[in-house]
């Protein structure tokens, strides 16, 4: 998948960019709710958003309902890769249903749903896109 999304003019996303970027969320987010959502410190969190506002993957503006921080939003290329994103995910597990069927697939998704806690933010394509 992220030999297509090189292809696709996004050669510079890594892994754990995806994660981020679906953790600002729709709406944006501040550092220390991304830090939440990923389970890492506010540092870690500012480190790779600077990187993606580098990359121009989100922007950093003012909060609407506090002034005194900033809110850290997705950009048009954010938005872009994570479509793309998302439609490689489902090749892919279009690929996985071809080799273990369509029953074995939903019986491993469940599996490891079970094993998330339910409070975790979702970061998966399909639970960004669908809310």
């Amino acid at each position: 998948m992220h030999r297509d999304l090189v292809a696709q003019g996004h050669q510079d996303m890594r892994p754990a960019h995806g994660f981020a970027l679906q953790a600002v969320g729709r709406q944006g987010a501040s550092a220390s709710e991304i830090g939440r959502r990923l389970g890492v410190s506010k540092q870690a969190a500012g480190k790779t958003v600077d990187k993606l506002e580098g990359l121009g993957y989100v922007e950093r503006v003012e909060d609407p309902a506090d002034g005194r921080r900033k809110l850290v939003r997705l950009t048009a290329r954010g938005v872009d890769v994570l479509a793309r994103s998302a439609e490689g995910f489902d090749r892919l597990r279009a690929e996985w249903v071809e080799a273990l069927g369509a029953e074995r697939v939903r019986a491993l998704e469940a599996d490891l749903r079970r094993m998330a806690p339910a409070s975790a933010f979702r970061l998966d394509a399909e639970g960004w896109f669908a809310g």
